[in-house]
């Protein structure tokens, strides 16, 4: 038997005190409703039906204690992350991306840091091998660096659920209790 995929989606979690926490599973959501140590705070169209009750699936679920969680420093360097990061596009030129890029070669010591990786499109990556930027005469619109940011903390290279965004600091949310106007 094949899970619905209502409880197969995904779930924005909050902490008690309405701070994102981390993206779990809708099961897992549901789960922690059930048992109480949780509190939908968005849900969707959808229900989840069980025996004796039917429960809308939750989108946004805010945890009813608060839980102190140690976040790590930096968003983890992958190539996934790099094209999110540079929207997919080459730095260089503007076309499609297909590999990464060292601004700084690593045959001449460059490292393997955010603020050294960029998305670059194989024609470019080709044509630059392993010269800096300044030999070619070439510039970067903008410096890499590492991403930041709750969205990025929480989701990595993830796509945002629009529902999601409000809690992820792009703007406050209607619901939220001490936000209310009045």
């Amino acid at each position: 038997m094949t899970p619905s995929p209502a409880t197969t989606a995904s779930c924005l979690l909050l902490n008690a005190t309405y701070e994102p926490l981390c993206v779990v599973s809708s099961r897992r959501a549901i789960v922690l409703v059930i048992a109480r140590k949780a509190e939908p705070v968005d849900v969707s169209d959808v229900l989840c039906h069980a025996e004796v009750f039917a429960l809308p699936v939750p989108v946004v679920v805010r945890l009813t204690r608060y839980v102190r969680v140690p976040y790590p420093a930096q968003v983890p360097l992958s190539r996934r992350a790099v094209f999110t990061r540079d929207e997919g596009t080459c730095v260089y030129c503007g076309a499609a991306a297909t590999s990464i890029d060292h601004v700084w070669p690593r045959s001449r010591g460059g490292t393997h840091t955010w603020d050294n990786v960029v998305a670059a499109c194989r024609r470019c990556n080709h044509t630059k091998a392993d010269r800096s930027l300044a030999e070619l005469g070439w510039t970067l619109p903008r410096p890499p660096g590492a991403p930041s940011g709750a969205a990025w903390r929480l989701l990595g290279h993830r796509t945002v659920d629009p529902r999601w965004r409000s809690w992820l600091g792009e703007g406050p949310p209607a619901s939220h209790p001490t936000l209310r106007a009045g």
